[in-house]
């Protein structure tokens, strides 16, 4: 069985309703090789950053599972990202998700530009009508934009998946997790790649190729 590797994950430490732990857990016996908890932040929670990197150093140093800690920055002005990201790599946080111009949520028009002109984001998560411009200074960046198994983010997919392969920017496949029931097997995230209108050599690569070069980059594996 091929392993998994989920990098957007979100705790009670923010809107999730697991403890780190059970998260580790869950995922241990799905199979995964390694998760990034992400969780939600903005100016006035960066401290949530260093909870996480006290919760993961005991499960590492225990469990055949690799734990990362990360923050997913989520509508804060598209002005501060930058500083945001900065921030957080400073506290620890060794993945940084930019909550991206969702379909279903009113985020800031400009996240998406900011984030991908950012150099410390490593993922775009659910980037809904991303324009080809900002997906190939993403690719320029390094910065990987998501195919997400979230409900109501998954709307925009299809769009993100073909923008994606005609511009040459890495893909990976998410949960965006908040609740037990929403982490998923290696099989179930390779049919959301195939719905997403991946060919089947691009959803090997966006469940595991891509998010191994995110990790190498950043020095985790």
């Amino acid at each position: 069985m091929t392993q998994r590797i989920d990098l957007h994950i979100h705790s009670l430490f923010s809107d999730g309703e697991l403890l780190p732990s059970e998260i580790a857990r869950r995922a241990c016996v799905l199979d995964h090789k390694a998760i990034a908890i992400t969780d939600h932040v903005d100016a006035t929670n960066m401290d949530c950053v260093g909870r996480i990197i006290d919760a993961v150093d005991d499960i590492n140093d225990n469990w055949g599972i690799k734990v990362i800690p990360g923050a997913e920055i989520t509508h804060a002005p598209a002005e501060i990202i930058d500083k945001l990201a900065n921030n957080a790599r400073d506290i620890g946080a060794e993945i940084i998700v930019v909550h991206g111009e969702t379909l279903v949520e009113p985020v800031i028009e400009g996240t998406n530009w900011a984030a991908v002109n950012c150099p410390e984001v490593d993922i775009l998560a659910h980037p809904g009508l991303i324009t080809y411009e900002e997906a190939e200074i993403a690719r320029e960046n390094d910065i990987c934009l998501e195919i997400t198994s979230r409900r109501g983010h998954s709307l925009g997919n299809g769009h993100v998946g073909k923008v994606a392969l005609d511009v040459g920017a890495l893909l990976v496949i998410d949960t965006d997790t908040h609740a037990p029931g929403d982490l998923i097997s290696y099989e179930t995230a390779y049919s959301y790649g195939l719905g997403a209108g991946l060919p089947e050599k691009e959803v090997e690569k966006a469940l595991t190729k891509n998010p191994e070069i995110l990790l190498k980059k950043r020095g985790l594996i």
